[in-house]
């Protein structure tokens, strides 16, 4: 159920409506935007009526929404989410692009690698210190000593930091140490995991499923933001279909799905969405033009040795030619939206 309070609502009827609403066991998402104020009865409808609020002062409507996911949805909120890290906008209308290696191996790779993807424009630094491997014989990442190698790049570089969560029990600690917390695909289902950094009030980036649907990811999304957590960004990483080609079926239909659908912002990362390292480049520049809010791409100095994810990895070369021609084709989009007149 969403409550749209009347435009210029006294602070003092908002509350009033909140405080009503909770009287009855249920709890209330507030969103203010420019134009109203909205808010989101999360729970059991049935213990309150629509009639019910919609005399309250300074109501001015009251309606369900039909979607499953309620608080994600354009019928909840139809202005873009814009997810502020330090400086950098998220959905704002220019593509973000993370960048960095799959894990952190030594302090000299992560420093090499974090300096090198912010000459080219990178400004979020990726790099797994706890690694989920299909393998329990692969590298599993480096943890709390990767932590502090992470910490040190940013210190160094002034890039912002992602790295992944697994485990509701280690949300606190990484969140001293990240910018952005990254809920993988493997774990797009871990309910309390989703609920834990629901609890908090950093960015998360949630990657979809290896086999899951739409719905299903907004679904997940719908967990953390009933949390209370708003600032979350989607993340496209290909699906598993019977093509044998490439790592994953890199699904580009979502981006203009989810943002028909849903307010939050949604990037693309072609590097687990192809596994391959010649086909990053094309579908990094596919995703920037289905309007995708940015990309994550695995680079590292020198894939060969990487230790883990070598066959995705694009090197300086690679990274700086892409780059190139990301920074093109966002300026082509930029002028596309700007001279778009709508009749």
């Amino acid at each position: 159920m969403v409550v749209v309070m009347k435009k210029g609502a006294a602070e003092g009827d908002i509350q009033h409506v909140i405080d009503f609403i909770h009287q009855f066991g249920l709890k209330t998402h507030l969103s203010k935007g420019r134009e109203r104020t909205i808010i989101g009865v999360i729970g059991e409808k049935s213990k309150l009526e629509k009639d019910q609020i919609s005399v309250l002062r300074g109501v001015s409507k009251v309606y369900n929404i039909l979607q499953p996911f309620k608080l994600v949805s354009r019928e909840f909120q139809s202005e873009n989410s814009v997810i502020q890290v330090n400086d950098v906008a998220i959905g704002g209308g220019t593509p973000v692009i993370f960048a960095g290696p799959c894990s952190v191996e030594n302090e000299r790779q992560i420093l090499d690698t974090a300096w090198m993807v912010k000459e080219f424009g990178a400004k979020i630094l990726r790099g797994g210190a706890f690694k989920p491997r299909t393998s329990p014989y692969s590298f599993q990442g480096l943890g709390l000593e990767g932590l502090k190698l992470l910490k040190k790049a940013r210190e160094e570089t002034g890039l912002s930091i992602v790295t992944e969560v697994m485990d509701p029990a280690d949300v606190e600690l990484i969140s001293e140490y990240a910018d952005i917390l990254q809920v993988g695909s493997r774990s797009m289902q871990n309910f309390n995991l989703l609920k834990a950094v629901g609890r908090t009030r950093k960015p998360v980036l949630l990657k979809r499923g290896m086999s899951a649907t739409l719905t299903e990811l907004l679904m997940s999304a719908e967990y953390i933001m009933s949390e209370g957590n708003p600032n979350i960004i989607l993340c496209e990483r290909g699906i598993r279909t019977f093509v044998e080609y490439s790592r994953n079926t890199l699904d580009l239909n979502i981006v203009p799905a989810v943002q028909k659908i849903s307010h939050l912002p949604i990037i693309v990362d072609p590097s687990h969405g192809t596994g391959r390292s010649d086909l990053v480049a094309p579908l990094s520049l596919a995703a920037i033009a289905v309007g995708a809010d940015g990309l994550m791409v695995e680079v590292h100095p020198k894939p060969e040795l990487a230790l883990s994810d070598a066959n995705q990895s694009l090197n300086a070369e690679q990274f700086g030619e892409l780059m190139r021609k990301v920074i093109q084709l966002i300026g082509w989009r930029k002028m596309h939206a700007e001279s778009h007149v709508t009749v």
